[in-house]
């Protein structure tokens, strides 16, 4: 075999029989240089004689593919086609066309071949395609174009290869990543909490500063009698607990200083919860002394102020909780199975103005309720009288006979040199208890539309009767059913002495007190107490002052009325 670069051959004589050829055929090979160009055959005798084709008989040659020429068996005559691979090349020169090719990582790579210079590329393994073409070397997906790979486990293809997985760590994974999904959440929503609880923190402590939460309990650490209520500091958790997060359904009332809820502590003790309106920055120091003080009244007939709450936007007052409704709903919305008799009316009066004598006369600091009515008087288990709501009321120093504000109260109720001096005193609280008084009487109310216009005030309409003698035809019937009639004259004159236009010409709620507990004891005398002896747990002088208690002073004549209609009963059931 002869090229222009070189010239192979073999001796192909009955000694150098190869193994590859059959049927006793003496045949040779000869590897061809890789740069060879072209070729072409001849044969020679032993000594170089040339033989022509003609007398070459049946000897022949031709190209095949090296790898499969030692990879097959030879038991008969070759057949009528060969493999024949035709490796090239580029030359140098053309090589910078390769640079403008998609080639990426390890896919392929070329080398060169210095004898001639030429440069071979090709792909690599676990790549297919054609490195001289703009696509150039693909990866070869064996996972899926390999039928027969052996992989225990998930066979995952990589970039040039593939790797197996095994399922055990396959689950591993998963498992991780499930937990990982879950555990991610909730780590989310614990931090989201944190951050609530400690915004939420630091919102309480804001509002229990401005609320006067410290000056509170600076008042409360200095009382020193062990035996004198203090009143407790509830968290804003124990009421939000207690009232089922001030649920609509648990509502008793509205009135004009705010909204009362029934609640239940953990202990099962029922409360009522009055939630204000709003707060009043300025009049934070009055604020605190005077609940400091109510905190300490624990008369038999007025609602106790059981403690207190700070914490929260506006602050919350907890009083024990009275069952059997207002005295207002028993005048005016009588029950006929439950008849509001003469004797019940009279005890009633008879305890409630125990309560305000106490209130003005047996306390260290004088106390003012500012809103005496008959919605504002709660009845028991026991239908006893219960004084509430001191939601407008005010402690006066004992050197101090008026207080002047701004004029807070009820129409029907209100004091009319109240109204125009805006100068409360203990006569005020007298009056408001005259129209209750004259309300037990008529079982009329404060102001109704019903009497003519000259009569819608029950006050004037109650004296003016009076004073024409015409009583008796005033008076509810369940009074003069059951009344004796110089009790109802005592009574009676006793309401007009207390609607006197003057304050002055006023009796006082002790000297009010005095004249009832006189009529009560006359009709039951085995069964009269005197009210001054009714205080539970406080006698005169046990109410501590702490500090001086700033007043409202106002130069003008400010009003902030109810009406009936707009006025609830507060801290017991509607």
């Amino acid at each position: 075999m002869v090229s222009a670069e070189a010239v192979v051959g073999c001796n192909c004589s009955s000694k150098s029989e190869s193994s590859r050829c059959f049927n006793g055929t003496t045949c040779c090979f000869t590897s061809i240089p890789n740069q060879i160009t072209s070729y072409s055959v001849e044969f020679q005798t032993p000594y170089g004689r040339a033989i022509a084709t003609r007398g070459a008989g049946c000897s022949y040659a031709f190209l095949v593919e090296e790898a499969w020429w030692f990879n097959t068996d030879f038991y008969s005559l070759l057949p009528s086609a060969v493999p024949v691979v035709l490796e090239w090349g580029i030359n140098s020169d053309d090589f910078e066309l390769l640079s403008n090719r998609n080639h990426t990582g390890n896919s392929g790579g070329c080398f060169w071949d210095l004898s001639p210079m030429t440069v071979y590329c090709s792909c690599n393994e676990g790549y297919k395609g054609n490195y001289y073409l703009p696509d150039g070397c693909q990866d070869v997906d064996e996972c899926k174009e390999d039928p027969y790979i052996n992989c225990r486990g998930k066979c995952v293809n990589r970039p040039g290869s593939y790797t197996c997985i095994d399922y055990k760590i396959i689950t591993i994974i998963g498992v991780s990543t499930g937990i990982g999904a879950i555990a991610l959440p909730l780590l989310s929503w614990g931090l989201y909490k944190y951050i609530v609880r400690r915004r939420v923190a630091k919102l309480k402590r804001q509002f229990f500063k401005r609320n006067g939460g410290l000056l509170l309990q600076q008042h409360l650490s200095s009382i020193e009698d062990s035996h004198v209520d203090k009143g407790k500091l509830f968290t804003s958790m124990e009421i939000d607990t207690a009232t089922d997060h001030f649920n609509e359904n648990r509502i008793l009332g509205r009135g004009g200083q705010g909204t009362v809820y029934k609640g239940m502590l953990l202990d099962g003790m029922i409360i009522a919860v009055k939630k204000s309106k709003s707060v009043d920055v300025g009049q934070v120091q009055q604020f605190v002394n005077e609940v400091v003080i109510l905190s300490q009244i624990n008369h038999r007939n007025v609602v106790k102020l059981l403690g207190f709450c700070l914490e929260s936007e506006v602050p919350l007052l907890v009083y024990e909780f009275i069952p059997n409704g207002t005295l207002y709903h028993y005048l005016h919305d009588p029950d006929e199975e439950f008849p509001f008799s003469w004797e019940i009316r009279l005890r009633i009066a008879n305890e409630v103005a125990g309560a305000l004598s106490y209130l003005h006369f047996a306390a260290a600091i004088p106390i003012h309720h500012r809103d005496i009515k008959s919605s504002n008087i709660l009845l028991d288990e026991k239908y006893q009288a219960k004084v509430a709501d001191f939601g407008a009321s005010k402690s006066l120093p004992i050197d101090q006979t008026h207080l002047t504000t701004m004029v807070r109260g009820t129409f029907g109720y209100l004091d009319p040199e109240y109204y125009q001096t805006s100068q409360f005193t203990d006569k005020s609280d007298v009056y408001s208890f005259g129209v209750v008084l004259a309300e037990l009487l008529t079982g009329e109310k404060p102001i109704s539309q019903l009497r003519a216009e000259e009569d819608r005030n029950l006050a004037s309409y109650f004296v003016i009767s009076m004073e024409e003698n015409r009583l008796f035809d005033v008076l509810d019937k369940e009074v003069l059913d059951h009344g004796e009639q110089e009790e109802i004259i005592v009574v009676s004159n006793l309401a007009k002495r207390c609607l006197n236009p003057n304050g002055r010409y006023r009796p006082t709620m002790k000297e009010v007190a005095m004249e009832l507990e006189q009529v009560q004891s006359q009709r039951n005398p085995t069964d009269f107490r005197q009210n001054e002896e009714e205080i539970d747990h406080i006698r005169t002088g046990s109410i501590h002052a702490s500090g001086a208690i700033p007043m409202l002073m106002r130069s003008g004549a400010e009003v902030e009325l109810t009406s009936m209609e707009e006025d609830q009963s507060l801290l017991s059931p509607r």
